[in-house]
């Protein structure tokens, strides 16, 4: 019974909720390449498995750093984390951050030596530094002395690495090139996920505020932050469309439209709602929207 407590801590520290919506630039990228006549299931297994990595150590990292400033506290709205709670101690999620970093980092290289070989060592080393980085980059988020999502750079990071580097990362992992135009469903997943970060931003203002944990909402305050949360979702549904639009040869292909509807259900609800602990609930509904706009935009393909 002991075992399964600790591991039920373990589980909730990881977020298990936020997987799908790390998982959709990867699916998308995927089904990019597979429309264009590139796939392959291994560079698949392995994209995936190095990106739950990323996620998870993004996530340790984030219940560490907060822990450890103090920015959890009673104040907080949202689940309690791991090291609030007491549940996990400090130096056990440090050692677990180190042993997840350097297992990712071995995923990973095998990732970009299956996509590559030997041959292509260029392509590789391009990787590896991306590959580093985004562990980097996952801890860095709140951990150190200087912690980016404590200066609301967060925003960058997500798009970046969750819409860009996922999408067309995993694209050229499979066809070693890359089209300009697959820029606009990669801005479509990476302002998704900004969408969800600022979402969890506005849930936290207020105990962000007292912590000095100075994000994009706590800067512009709950007002702006609204319109920017807007602004991010509707640019991002118009990328889709205009990619589609440029690619057209039937009806089929707006199928992901359907994933719309949840977002405009999503835009009315932030609208109306100013409680920052109303926003918690739609924390998963954006995540999962993301991941169905994912699948449906790559089916329809």
């Amino acid at each position: 019974m002991h075992n399964i407590y600790i591991m039920k801590h373990w589980l909730q520290a990881a977020r298990l909720r936020t997987l799908p919506l790390s998982l959709s630039g990867i699916i998308l990228g995927s089904f990019l390449a597979h429309s264009k006549g590139y796939f392959d299931w291994s560079i698949f297994a392995l994209a995936i498995l190095s990106t739950i990595g990323f996620q998870v150590i993004s996530n340790f990292a984030n219940d560490y750093g907060d822990g450890v400033k103090g920015t959890d506290n009673e104040n907080r709205i949202g689940p309690e984390r791991a090291l609030q709670s007491g549940a996990i101690s400090p130096q056990k999620m440090l050692f677990a951050i180190k042993l997840l970093s350097i297992s990712t980092f071995f995923i990973a290289f095998a990732l970009i030596y299956v996509a590559f070989g030997s041959e292509n060592m260029w392509y590789i080393f391009i990787f590896l530094l991306l590959g580093i980085a985004a562990i980097a980059a996952a801890i860095k988020y709140t951990m150190g002395k200087n912690p980016y999502g404590y200066s609301g750079f967060g925003d960058v990071f997500v798009f970046l690495f969750f819409g860009l580097l996922g999408v067309l990362g995993s694209y050229f992992l499979y066809a070693k090139s890359l089209q300009f135009d697959l820029l606009l469903p990669a801005t479509t997943i990476g302002l998704l996920s900004t969408g969800v970060l600022n979402l969890n931003n506005m849930r936290d203002i207020n105990s962000d505020t007292l912590s000095n944990k100075n994000t994009l909402v706590v800067k512009m305050g709950l007002v702006k932050a609204k319109k920017y949360h807007l602004a991010l979702l509707i640019i991002a549904m118009l990328a889709a469309i205009s990619y589609t639009l440029r690619h057209y040869h039937t009806v089929k292909q707006f199928v992901y439209l359907l994933a719309f509807a949840p977002l405009l259900m999503h835009i009315n609800y932030v609208i109306k709602h100013n409680n920052p602990k109303d926003f918690d609930t739609e924390l998963k509904k954006l995540a999962l929207t993301t991941l169905l706009f994912a699948i449906l935009f790559g089916w329809s393909l």
